[in-house]
């Protein structure tokens, strides 16, 4: 009978190459003796996985030397995730402006671009765009397209991230299950003549929330972010990983029924987004004869201290609290963070103003509110290490080993 490449350990967890990767990268053991105690491999076996991450070029030797061994003897060499080996492509898409740029294996951007892309031009012209935006980044950080492993792309509305298409995107006509992944794999293919790579596909917000989570409060295990710009919408991470529903509709509270009777881009009348969002308070300051069209305008007044705009924004801020203490309530979240055009002082204050009204005090005694860290590269670094993690779980090395002739 012909075995599986990895067997169960004293544990009783799996222990293939993959999962030593695993051990190594997450700091839980990684030493020869430490992945043989943590396994209960023989030093032999372990070995012998080890021999193939190395031939592949995903390990290599600490630059810390030898640390004690947990089994006595001799010191042992340190083991480490080798994040040379490859790089990341990455992308951000709001409704008329991207982000795209190259990473490496632990998140540290090489080179970046941004400028407008309009979303409802559709999937082949904007895929097409960010194809070519690609390539020349490849050129600018210095590596050649072969060092690509893998490309995640963010997008405005909801994803099944079974299949990478959007369902019924209120703010992305004509992306309605169109296949993405497969469009964007070929225009990084055209613009670079690279074999295709693995492309990943997830909503903005929880991509944001996912780099958020793991750089800037790794330990906390309910996490929800919530972005506010054009539209608005939430990123759920729990015990870190990304909480999307069953169709990758969670998260999605800009079509929350409010109190209103505006006149929503879904159709529908009322939602969160008509009265809230960046799109929203832009209408309003409009109709008021200040120049806005959009979130970004939005943000732009807010930075330049302009009085109706700050008004604006605290009050729809205390229209997204209100929504957000049922959020906080069902969830009971360690860390709720406010990204996007209009996460601010104004926007904030109203927040916490129904916030802390309106949820019980026990939902909000451990509660940190908090704006974002990483700005507007938040979804770029959660779309990398998405595509990381992909890559690199456990059962997902084997076949990549064998893939490459290891």
């Amino acid at each position: 009978m012909t075995g599986q490449p990895g067997r169960t350990g004293r544990s009783g967890s799996q222990t293939s190459a993959g999962d030593l990767l695993e051990l190594v990268r997450s700091g839980r053991a990684v030493t020869r003796g430490a992945l043989q105690q943590a396994t209960g491999l023989s030093r032999a076996t372990v070995g012998q996985r080890l021999d193939r991450l190395f031939r592949a070029g995903w390990l290599r030797e600490g630059a810390g030397g030898p640390v004690g061994s947990p089994l006595g003897g001799r010191p042992s060499i340190t083991l480490e995730f080798d994040d040379s080996h490859a790089v990341v492509l990455a992308a951000d898409l709001d409704t008329r402006h991207a982000r795209a740029a190259v990473l490496t294996l632990t998140g540290e951007i090489l080179a970046e671009h941004s400028g407008t892309l309009v979303i409802e031009d559709g999937p082949e012209a904007v895929l097409g765009e960010l194809g070519r935006w690609f390539a020349e980044l490849l050129t600018k950080a210095g590596h050649r397209a072969e060092e690509v492993c893998g490309i995640g792309l963010a997008v405005p509305g909801p994803v099944d991230s079974a299949t990478g298409r959007v369902v019924q995107p209120p703010i992305m006509p004509g992306w309605d299950g169109y296949d993405i992944r497969g469009r964007l794999s070929r225009a990084f293919t055209e613009h670079t003549s690279a074999p295709a790579v693995p492309v990943l596909v997830d909503n903005d917000a929880n991509l944001m929330a996912y780099g958020e989570q793991r750089t800037g409060h790794p330990d906390c295990s309910a996490f929800v972010l919530v972005k506010v710009s054009t539209g608005i919408g939430a990123g759920v991470v729990v015990d870190g990983s990304i909480y999307r529903g069953i169709d990758g509709g969670a998260g999605d509270i800009g079509h929350i029924r409010v109190d209103a009777q505006a006149l929503c881009r879904c159709g529908s009348y009322g939602c969160l987004a008509a009265v809230a969002s960046g799109g929203a308070v832009a209408r309003r300051l409009a109709e008021a004869g200040v120049p806005a069209a959009s979130g970004s305008d939005v943000r732009d007044l807010l930075a330049a201290g302009h009085p109706e705009a700050a008004a604006l924004a605290r009050e729809a801020g205390r229209r997204v609290g209100d929504v957000l203490a049922t959020v906080v309530t069902l969830l009971n979240p360690g860390v709720l963070m406010i990204a996007g055009d209009l996460a601010g002082t104004p926007f904030l204050t109203g927040v916490r103003e129904l916030l802390y009204q309106r949820a019980l005090p026990r939902s909000t005694a451990h509660l940190d509110v908090v704006t974002s860290r990483l700005g507007e590269r938040a979804a770029l670094i959660g779309a990398g290490a998405l595509v990381v993690e992909h890559l690199y779980a456990p059962e997902r090395v084997e076949e990549r080993l064998v893939a490459l002739g290891v």
